[in-house]
Parts: structure tokens; C-alpha cells; sequence
């Protein structure tokens, strides 16, 4: 018998990629399943963007293997972009690396900087992604506790009692998902003189930063935060770019040498005209952040519509894809009430419990449907009740 290995055993198939298979299993043409689950953006990129793909896929000489650290136009496109709208200065030569999407970059960190045994702090509620792969690379992980009574702030003072000395990576996500809270500049900077006291790495991913949101934040704009944070990007949900697989990671040199260890052995680079496609797309004027925020808020008005119908609180000034929401008092599972709406309505919500323990008792409804979309889901819930 042939036995997995022990990394495994603590892992899980991700949420999304069981529960899709049972959501595809009830669609039907007549009455389709309505995704509202989902943070993948539905809508496409500029037709800038677009073009620049195609026109230098037809070149005849940028099919080869590309440097594993990016072309120079994405990595100065990056940098430009960071000065422009993070006010964060780069050194396009040897601050940022390229990734084949930023989800790859939790993995390349995690094994550039984390032995086995160490110990990662992960947010609760946070992103799965975090806590599976701290198992994969056999870490142990402790929890930081986001609590809704403090309006899911990052509480320094509850870090603070933590054997910080043994930490070695805190995950860091802000603005935060699936809570939309951003944090404020005077927590990061007291998390940042944190872990310069007890040099343990922040790495802060940074996906959501453009999306209803006009206070654009790195943690890399704060005073001392090169000597201990990476912070992480992508086109996914800015740029609608999400199955282009374009992001990238921003730190220090030595911080970017010691991934790079990692990426190098994993990928060959990245297709140039996707390279292209991407800094076509960091090139784009406001307008494009205007148009695409204007849509999502009138998306976002419709979803509220449909959590109050629900019996659900929420916070109004959420920023990023999606919005979070509490159950009503009398609901006691965030699972139960998904699959009442999956299986009675074919609605599909994301329960607040694939984010951690502190999610149980919430849910989540992504903006990433069309406005159509929305009110169908309306109409079906009319004789909704719990």
C-alpha cells in the first residue's frame, strides 16, 4: 500500500472545490443556480488589455521560457504603480518578484521562511489559504482573533500577549477578507515596531485595496516596514484578471533573493505576452477604477437588499468583493441557512464558517454577478423565511 504523506493529513480539499461540484450537480437550464458565492470577477478586462494579449501572441518570438524574475516592463510598471497610488518607492531591479498569481506567493514565503515546527499566526476569520498551507509546510499555527465587537480591528494589545518571540510568520490581510475592514495606519505601524522588536515577518495580502475603496494602503508606506514585511498583489480582482494568474511580491532584497529560491525551482516564468498584457493593464488611467467601483456599487446595494430580505446585519462601509454579514439571532448555522438557499432557491451564499471559528454565525455574499443576477435572486426569495 502506497501511503500519502503526513503533510496532507491535516489538509483539506478547498471549500470551493467540493461544494462547486454540488452546486454544478443542482444548475439547470430552466432554473440555474445563481453564484453568489464566488470572488472571481465575471466582468472583463480593458479591451487595452485584451489587445496588447493578442497582438504580442502573434509575434513570433516571445513563446521561449522568460526570466523566472519578470520582465523589466511588468517590474517597472509595478513600481510605478505602488508610487503612484501607495506612495511606496521600489526598486524595480530587485524589490519585486512576478508571480504566476499571488496565491502562488503564500506558498513560495511560507517555504522560503518557515521551517517545520515554527509557528505562523493566521487571522480568524481569515483566508483558508493561510492555515492550509502553514500545515502543508507542517508549522504550527496559532490564531489572532478578529472580533466583530471590534469592528474586526487588528488588536495590537491582544498580540501583545502572545509569545511573539517564537513567531516566526504573521499573515496579515488588509483590506481584510472576508470582513471588509481595513485597518488603520496608526495598528499597522504598531504591528510593524511589533515585529521589529520580536522579528517575526508580516506579510500582508494586498488583493482587495482597489475595490470600493478610495484610502489605497500598503504596508510597505510605513516607517521601518521593509526590514520586516512582504506584501503581496495581484490583477485578479482589480483588473478583472482573475484566470490570467498575474501577481507578484514586494520586500526587500534579500526578502525577494530568498523566494525567488523557491519560485525558481517551481516555474519557468511567465508567458511575455501575458507580462505585456499586465503592464498594459497597470497603465490604465483612473477612469477604469471609477467605471469598474461605480458597477460594484450598484451591485453592492442589490446584495445588501438581499441580506436584509435574509434577516441579516451588516457593516455599510465594507470595502472589497463582497459583503459580510451576520445572522439573524434566531439562525444558529451559517451552513444550514446556504443549503436552505442552495437546495429551496438556488442561491448560492458562502458560509462564515470556511473562514475560521470566529466566521461561524455569518455569511458571505460576493459582488461578482451581474445586476440581473441579482434581482432574479430577489424574486425567487420573496416567500423566503427562515
Amino acid at each position: 500500500m502506497i501511503n500519502t504523506a503526513n503533510r496532507i493529513k491535516s489538509v483539506e480539499e478547498y471549500y470551493f472545490s467540493k461544494k462547486l461540484q454540488e452546486v454544478r450537480a443542482l444548475d439547470s437550464s430552466d432554473f440555474p443556480v445563481i453564484n453568489l458565492g464566488i470572488g472571481s470577477p465575471d466582468l472583463a478586462p480593458h479591451q487595452k488589455v485584451i489587445e496588447a494579449l493578442t497582438q504580442n501572441a502573434e509575434k513570433p518570438n516571445v513563446h521561449a521560457y522568460q526570466s523566472y524574475r519578470g520582465i523589466l516592463e511588468l517590474r517597472n510598471a509595478i513600481a510605478d504603480f505602488y508610487a503612484k497610488y501607495f506612495n511606496v518607492a521600489l526598486n524595480a531591479d530587485n524589490e519585486i518578484l512576478p508571480l504566476v498569481g499571488s496565491k502562488e506567493g503564500i506558498m513560495h514565503i511560507t517555504q522560503a521562511f518557515v521551517n517545520k515546527g515554527d509557528t505562523i499566526l493566521v487571522p480568524n476569520p481569515g483566508y483558508p489559504t493561510y492555515a492550509a498551507v502553514a500545515n502543508l509546510v507542517q508549522a504550527d499555527i496559532k490564531y489572532y482573533h478578529l472580533l466583530e465587537e471590534n469592528e474586526w480591528q487588528l488588536d495590537i494589545e491582544s498580540l501583545k500577549k502572545l509569545d511573539l518571540d517564537n513567531i516566526k510568520l504573521l499573515w496579515l490581510n488588509s483590506p481584510h477578507m472576508p470582513t471588509g475592514v481595513q485597518y488603520t495606519v496608526e495598528t499597522l505601524q504598531k504591528l510593524v515596531d511589533l515585529a521589529k522588536k520580536h522579528q517575526f515577518l508580516i506579510v500582508n495580502d494586498n488583493p482587495y485595496s482597489m475595490i470600493l475603496n478610495k484610502d489605497y494602503q500598503s504596508i510597505l508606506s510605513l516607517d521601518g516596514a521593509k526590514d520586516v514585511a512582504i506584501e503581496l498583489n495581484s490583477l485578479s480582482k482589480s483588473h478583472n484578471m482573475a484566470g490570467w494568474r498575474v501577481g507578484w511580491c514586494m520586500g526587500n532584497l534579500d526578502f525577494i533573493n530568498a523566494i525567488m529560491k523557491v519560485k525558481s525551482n517551481m516555474d519557468s516564468g511567465m508567458f511575455k505576452p501575458l507580462q505585456l498584457a499586465a503592464t498594459e493593464a497597470l497603465n490604465l488611467e483612473d477612469d477604469w477604477f471609477e467605471n469598474l467601483n461605480q458597477i460594484y456599487q450598484n451591485r453592492r446595494s442589490l446584495a445588501e437588499a438581499i441580506l436584509i430580505k435574509l434577516g441579516c446585519t451588516f457593516n455599510k462601509n465594507q470595502k472589497g468583493l463582497f459583503v459580510w454579514a451576520k445572522l439573524p439571532s434566531e439562525m444558529s448555522s451559517s451552513d444550514k441557512l446556504i443549503d436552505q438557499l442552495l437546495y429551496d432557491y438556488k442561491i448560492f451564499l458562502s458560509p462564515g464558517f470556511i473562514f475560521g471559528t470566529q466566521g461561524e454565525g455569518y455569511i458571505r455574499i460576493s459582488l461578482c454577478a451581474n445586476e440581473s443576477q441579482f434581482k432574479t435572486a430577489m424574486d425567487r426569495l420573496q416567500n423566503f423565511s427562515l
